[in-house]
Parts: C-alpha cells; structure tokens; sequence
C-alpha cells in the first residue's frame, strides 16, 4: 500500500516541478466564474516543455447563505495540457483529475461526501499583454460521488448511504492569469 502511494507522489512531484526554469514557465490564475459563485479559487500552471504544461486548481468554498443553507467544499483539479502552438499562448486540450469533500444543501436534505473522477479538456488563451492572459475552457468527463443524504436537521442516526455516477461537464473556466 505504502508503494502505491509513493508511486503517485512521485508522479504528481514529476508533474508539477518536472518543467525547466526558463523565464514565463508559470501562471497564477483565478477562475471568475467560481467568484461568481462565492467559491474563491487559485491555479498554478508549470510549463513542463514547449508544448506541455501542468495545471493545479483548488477551490474552497466556506460560506452559510441565508436560512442555513450552505454547500462548503473543497476541490482538487490536476489537469495535464497540450498547446498546439506554444505554451500559454492558443490553444490547447488536456487531461484532468477531480477530487472534492462536501456538505451541504439547499432544500429539506443535507449531503455529506466525497467525489472524485476525470475528464477531457478543450480551451483557448488569449495573450493580453507580456505577462496577462485571458482563458477560456470547458471540460467533460466523469465523477463518482458518495455520500451520506440526511434531513437538514442533523441527525447522526437517520443518514442514508448513497453513490451517484455523474457522466457531463466536469471544469467550465474564464481565467486571468498573471505569467512569471
């Protein structure tokens, strides 16, 4: 077990420091749509060579809106990137891996679960000046959640276990980015 694990930190380690150090091999990024839905988020992006690079998104959304209702979670996007052209500049499709822990509701029930899964990337940056770009992208793919269905009233003897297969679209951005 302890192999398995070292294998995937290996693999994530390789992913996101393999990348020379030229100059503009890094991107910051916030996605606005997730602004847009209270959920305040960041991305690293490391240029692995001329046409690959790598992508790690976290989002994180704390918040209880009004009448108790609330969707906290966390989230996780790892996503590896060919670029038709070059680096940060076109076009470009890529792999991804979700990962997230959630609770909350905004109806009669709660949720408390995990998701995890994958899918295929399609998107386009714009260069805006020599360090801003503008990102548009879309993503489909697949997630398995599960998780434990509640009254909203929390009850710790009346959860239900649930698994859902979640097959539709999986990342849907409109980033700025700041390039190093």
């Amino acid at each position: 077990m302890i192999r398995k694990y070292r294998k995937l930190f290996f693999l994530c380690a390789f992913l996101c420091f393999g990348g020379n150090g030229n100059a503009q091999n890094v991107a910051l990024k916030t996605n606005a749509l997730y602004w847009g839905a209270t959920t305040p988020n960041a991305s690293v992006e490391i240029g692995l060579s001329r046409k690959f690079t790598t992508d790690w998104q976290l989002a994180y959304n704390p918040w209880t809106f009004k009448d108790d209702r609330k969707m906290r979670f966390w989230l996780v996007q790892p996503e590896l990137r060919y670029w038709f052209c070059e680096s940060f500049e076109g076009h470009f499709v890529g792999i991804h891996l979700h990962g997230a822990q959630y609770y909350g509701g905004f109806s009669d029930k709660r949720y408390d679960g995990y998701l995890a899964g994958g899918g295929v990337t399609y998107g386009y940056n714009w260069i805006l000046s020599s360090h801003w770009n503008l990102e548009a992208l879309i993503g489909a793919g697949y997630a398995r959640l599960w998780y434990k269905e509640s009254p909203r009233i929390p009850c710790s003897k009346c959860h239900e276990d649930k698994t859902k297969d979640y097959w539709g679209l999986t990342k849907l951005a409109i980033s700025v980015s700041y390039i190093f």
